[in-house]
């Protein structure tokens, strides 16, 4: 049987989409189809930054962990730094749930990477902040964002004002919020110069591979 499908009713999608999540599409644009056409852009936005930030995260995560390795192994040859790094409440609380969850609850053995892959963005993130610039940040995690600002202090806000940006741009793309009133453009630049800061290699290879900057050149008129 052949498709019966047309043009979709655009008080059909406004009903379906609710008009309260529609708001700020229509506060942009008046036109009802103009600011549907913006929510699809959006969509396209959201995609955008998940992918640009996936690849900060997996980057970031992935040149903490080794600095930590190195560090830890030095003082503990035979220990992780899982067991050994200082970490308040809420990043020991978020350590055992990613131990347990890379072990199933301890039904199976715990494998290093499938930690690490477990553990946040959120985790990863609060790492950089000021609460631990004495106890990690200054002996050993710097060393991850080796092209960064020569001053460590200054490297230390710089890293931990970029993580926190692109940590809220990609919840609010994660939870299909609006981000068309964003610096969009701020945020990705934000995302490669971190990347350029742990490798130049990563900037250049996240500009090629991700497609929020195209996204942002296609961007409707109001």
């Amino acid at each position: 049987m052949g498709s019966n499908r047309g043009t979709p009713s655009t008080d059909a999608v406004r009903s379906l989409l609710t008009p309260s999540r529609l708001r700020s599409y229509v506060d942009a644009t008046p036109d009802l189809r103009r600011a549907l056409t913006l929510y699809e852009w959006n969509m396209r936005a959201s995609a955008g930054v998940m992918e640009l930030v996936g690849v900060v995260e997996v980057v970031t995560r992935n040149a903490l962990d080794r600095e930590l390795i190195a560090w830890v192994r030095k003082r503990h040859p035979n220990s992780t730094w899982f067991d050994q790094v200082s970490l308040d409440a809420q990043g020991r609380n978020d350590l055992v749930k990613a131990r347990g969850r890379a072990t199933r609850n301890g039904r199976r053995p715990e494998v290093h990477g499938r930690v690490v892959a477990e553990l946040t963005f959120g985790f990863w993130r609060y790492l950089v902040e000021s609460r631990y610039l004495t106890t990690l940040w200054i002996p050993v995690l710097h060393a991850a964002f080796p092209h960064g600002p020569h001053d460590l202090l200054t490297r230390q806000r710089e890293v931990r004002a970029r993580l926190q940006q692109l940590h809220f741009v990609r919840n609010r793309a994660a939870h299909h919020e609006p981000i068309h009133t964003r610096d969009l453009d701020r945020d990705h630049d934000y995302a490669v110069e971190l990347l350029g800061w742990i490798h130049p290699a990563a900037a250049a290879w996240a500009q090629d591979v991700t497609s929020l900057r195209a996204v942002l050149g296609a961007r409707p008129s109001a």
